[in-house]
């Protein structure tokens, strides 16, 4: 079945518009494990706008599921990673002008960066995921560099115009999600998936778990954390 990981990167995100101390990622991820989140996923970033080491040191002794490490392949982020001992580690592209993540990991161009900080974090006892595009090249180079998992990068499902272009891009993600499979990958997936479009990514049965953050708690400013929570569980494990 299905697992949903919650991204607390937001919460985060509205704690830091007033440097203040509230609301705290931390008591969301509890919040989100209480009302039956699989697991938790968090965001450290090089210039930690949001999700900082302390919240990352709590998150990894509070969250007993599954603790998902969003970084970038630096060696910063690897020493950090090797320290912390998340359950999964899921190397992202990262930009400092970004307003969140733009697109997959650029897997063919990089391969020997991710080569080299793959190795050091699977010496460290790690399992690793890739987010990357749903295309065939970088599924490929992904499984050449065995990773544990991709995840697939399902921005152009999520912000299709028109029915059309929605089933196209939810069968391409369909056949990407069959192709990981077949190169011996587990399978994720996330970005810009909420509570209308999450439906077709239920229905890839390869899929293992979604990431969600930015929808969850926007609902959740409308209706609780635990509520918003609890609805995305509904969609997904129906």
């Amino acid at each position: 079945m299905l697992k949903l990981s919650v991204n607390v990167d937001h919460v985060a995100t509205l704690r830091e518009t007033r440097k203040a101390n509230l609301p705290d990622p931390v008591e969301a991820a509890i919040l989100a494990c209480l009302s039956g989140a699989d697991g938790i996923t968090a965001h450290l970033r090089g210039d930690r706008r949001h999700i900082k080491e302390r919240d990352l040191g709590l998150l990894r002794q509070l969250v007993k599921t599954s603790l998902n490490l969003e970084m970038a392949a630096t060696e910063e982020m690897i020493k950090i990673a090797i320290e912390i001992k998340p359950n999964l580690v899921t190397l992202v592209p990262e930009r400092p002008q970004e307003v969140t993540t733009e697109g997959g990991l650029d897997v063919v161009k990089n391969f020997n960066q991710l080569k080299k900080a793959i190795s050091k974090l699977k010496s460290g006892g790690l399992k690793i995921s890739l987010f990357i595009n749903p295309d065939e090249k970088s599924v490929k180079a992904a499984a050449k560099l065995k990773a544990d998992f991709v995840e697939l990068n399902t921005d152009k499902y999520a912000e299709a115009k028109g029915e059309e272009e929605k089933w196209s891009e939810l069968e391409n993600l369909r056949k990407m999600a069959e192709l990981a499979h077949k190169n011996n990958l587990k399978v994720n997936a996330g970005h810009g998936l909420n509570y209308r479009n999450i439906s077709g990514i239920v229905s890839i049965k390869q899929v293992e778990e979604v990431s969600i953050g930015h929808s969850i708690v926007a609902r959740a400013v409308m209706v609780g954390f635990e509520k918003a929570v609890k609805e995305m569980l509904e969609l997904i494990k129906k």
